[in-house]
């Protein structure tokens, strides 16, 4: 019986296309350099990350993104990226030739995987400047499969109905969108991953509650129930994480919210994205929940909205430890390059203004 060969991150697959050209690692190389040197702004990384790709060194220096602490600085193994982007090619049955749309800025990790995978799987790509509105005016193309984060994918509902695949993560989906999104004939799917597990390693689709892994990837939770994750193909050790949840079962698991998050009031333990979650259809804004030192209760729970005060909070889903103790509005929340909302230091600047 035959043995297929594993590909690496040496070769490019031969279904390969970038906006309508096949290339190879020799023709890749060369637009690498053109980006750089006469390319626009959101053109030079990608030249940048296709010379790190094909040099001889068996990695990518990587920055995370900084959502719960200070951005690092991490290493992250080529092949390791290549077994992520099999896996993704698995799950969502990608095919040689399924044309695809990349609209993420390659700075970050999901960028990069949107072009590994391109690479390994043989894909027909698009390649447009990262925008809120990723779909120019004029574009009206069909595509097999796209990434976006919300905000994309929320500026691009009129046009999604031609994609038969979206996979939308960063960030969580809100209660809105999912429910916009939802109206399309589009599969639509919110991924689960970070910086250290190359993107994601699991996936639901939008209205389900369990995220699925993908392939050669198990669970596990520590004592603090925060999750394990076991993926020996993307990464030689486990990779334990800050995240509460609740596992359906080695390969399924829902999301709780984050353990550095956790508020302790009064000793009554309470999970922001789960009160958030409550809140999603009464606050018009973007917000969020967090404990304040508090005298006699060790930390309050307050509510911070980002913007003007609003009239018609309700509170009535929330039970009785859930409601805000206090309402703090901001004029801008803090966030990380991303997009994502530094809890902390928001809280910080509110109450030292």
């Amino acid at each position: 019986m035959e043995t297929l060969a594993i590909p690496t991150y040496h070769n490019v697959h031969t279904g390969f296309k970038l906006n309508g050209f096949h290339l190879d690692k020799d023709d890749l190389c060369r637009v690498a350099y053109s980006f750089i040197k006469e390319g626009d702004d959101f053109e030079k990384p990608v030249g940048h990350f296709i010379l790190d790709w094909f040099d001889d060194l068996p990695y990518v220096e990587m920055t995370t993104s900084g959502t719960t602490g200070k951005p690092k600085q991490i290493r992250i193994d080529k092949q390791a990226m290549v077994n992520s982007a099999l896996a993704t090619g698995d799950f969502f049955d990608l095919q040689p030739g399924d044309r695809i749309m990349h609209c993420l800025p390659v700075k970050y990790i999901a960028g990069k995987m949107m072009l590994v995978r391109a690479f390994v799987l043989g894909l027909d790509t698009d390649f447009v400047e990262p925008s809120a509105k990723p779909f120019a005016a004029n574009n009206d193309q069909s595509y097999d499969f796209v990434a976006m984060v919300p905000l994309q994918a929320q500026q691009s509902l009129d046009k999604l109905r031609k994609t038969k695949k979206l996979i939308v993560g960063g960030v969580g989906i809100s209660k809105s969108l999912e429910k916009e999104l939802r109206k399309l004939p589009t599969e639509v799917w919110e991924t689960y991953g970070m910086t250290e597990t190359i993107t994601h390693i699991a996936a639901k689709r939008i209205g389900e509650k369990a995220f699925t892994v993908l392939p050669n990837v198990t669970l596990s939770y520590d004592d603090n129930n925060c999750l394990v994750i076991h993926a020996p193909r993307i990464s030689s050790g486990i990779i334990v994480t800050n995240d509460l949840v609740k596992l359906v079962n080695e390969n399924q698991f829902q999301f709780l919210g984050r353990f550095d998050n956790v508020i302790n009031s009064g000793g009554i333990k309470l999970i922001p994205e789960q009160i958030e979650d409550k809140l999603a259809g009464s606050v018009n804004a973007r917000f969020f929940v967090s404990g304040v030192p508090d005298e006699k209760l060790g930390q309050k729970l307050v509510l911070f909205i980002e913007g003007e005060p609003q009239t018609s909070l309700s509170f009535d889903d929330l039970d009785k430890y859930e409601k805000p103790k206090e309402v703090i509005y901001v004029a801008r929340f803090k966030e990380t390059e991303t997009g994502k909302i530094m809890r902390k230091e928001t809280v910080l600047q509110a109450l030292n203004t």
